[in-house]
């Protein structure tokens, strides 16, 4: 159960949770519409490495939308369990579906509406059986989690495997499959998370105490740097894919991997599920394959035409996914 003085501070942290998927859906929009108008303009790619869209005043304003949300979303793991926090990060992959049909002329077809249907209901079941998670409170309990042997094998395994993939994979296969920039950016979100955690009890016990140690604290600093550098990979990265690939692709592959990598990072971190009833536990599961099924059918089945007469101009615009979607078309027609 939740104590009473902990039940406000679960709903701030929902809002702003709420909040910054609201941001950050609107960012990818802006992102977008600046790579699309560049690519245009010839200049080179971000996807070939080029890095003109830092020219760009929409870019830019993509850029602030989207620190904004990330730093609504940082403030939500100061008052709500990650294991709440990250999955909501689906509704701004809803959102920027929603907004992309819209905007950017990438059509939302009846399947892709029920998609986004079922990522909320997933989001409701989740909030209902979120776990109060076991409080770190201080700075030095966050040190003991983060040396824990579990802990510490987990996280050289990510950061392995991310090497791997930054070193061998993606000059070979990143430009045609979409994993490989999309699974970097989701192993990252193992160390931005525990480091935006360990953050958050830090701000928060330095102004119970209006306490100067956590400034002298090497684990402050250490978490500062952490942070600043998985997220500048994450975003050259997310450029790279957003740039190669269709937006209502990239997003929901990003958000499945992210997740699972933050609650499997969460779980060993914070044992968060330890003093969850089963029935929870299977119930945010069950919530999470939900969410997964939605954001999958937005995109897996965004080619398809419902009823509607095929309109070969969105699949043009779309790039890499017109080969197979004119297939379909064929077979439709």
């Amino acid at each position: 159960g939740v104590r009473s003085d902990r039940t406000y501070n679960l709903w701030l942290g929902l809002a702003l949770a709420l909040l910054s998927a609201f941001l950050i859906g609107g960012s990818v929009i802006l992102k977008k519409k600046a790579l699309l108008r560049l690519a245009r303009g010839g200049h080179t790619r971000a996807g070939a490495g080029g890095h003109g869209y830092l020219k760009d005043w929409l870019w830019w304003g993509g850029l602030l939308t989207m620190a904004a949300g990330e730093t609504c979303n940082f403030a939500a793991y100061m008052f709500a369990p990650a294991t709440l926090v990250t999955p909501l990060g689906a509704l701004s992959v809803l959102i920027s579906a929603v907004l992309s049909s819209y905007l950017l002329g990438e059509a939302l077809n009846v399947v892709g509406k029920l998609g986004c249907l079922l990522s909320v209901l997933g989001s409701t079941l989740l909030v209902i059986h979120a776990p109060q998670e076991q409080e770190v409170t201080s700075l030095r309990d966050m040190t003991d989690k983060l040396l824990e042997p579990g802990f510490l094998v987990f996280m050289s395994l990510v950061l392995l495997l991310c090497a791997v993939l930054i070193l061998y994979f993606c000059p070979r296969y990143g430009p045609s499959n979409i994993l490989v920039y999309v699974g970097v950016c989701s192993l990252l979100g193992a160390f931005t998370v525990s480091s935006v955690k360990g953050l958050a009890i830090a701000i928060s016990t330095g102004e119970l105490s209006r306490d100067v140690s956590v400034l002298s604290n090497p684990l402050t600093w250490i978490l500062l740097v952490t942070l600043v550098v998985s997220i500048v990979t994450q975003v050259n990265y997310l450029n790279k894919s957003l740039d190669t690939f269709n937006t209502l692709l990239v997003y929901p592959i990003y958000y499945v991997l992210f997740t699972s990598v933050v609650l499997s990072t969460s779980i060993i971190l914070f044992q968060e599920w330890s003093s969850m009833s089963a029935v929870d536990v299977v119930a945010t599961l069950g919530a999470f394959l939900v969410i997964v099924v939605g954001v999958a059918m937005l995109h897996l089945f965004r080619d398809l035409q419902v009823g509607a007469p095929p309109e070969v101009v969105h699949l043009k615009t779309s790039g890499r996914s017109a080969r197979p979607a004119q297939a379909v078309l064929e077979t439709s027609l």
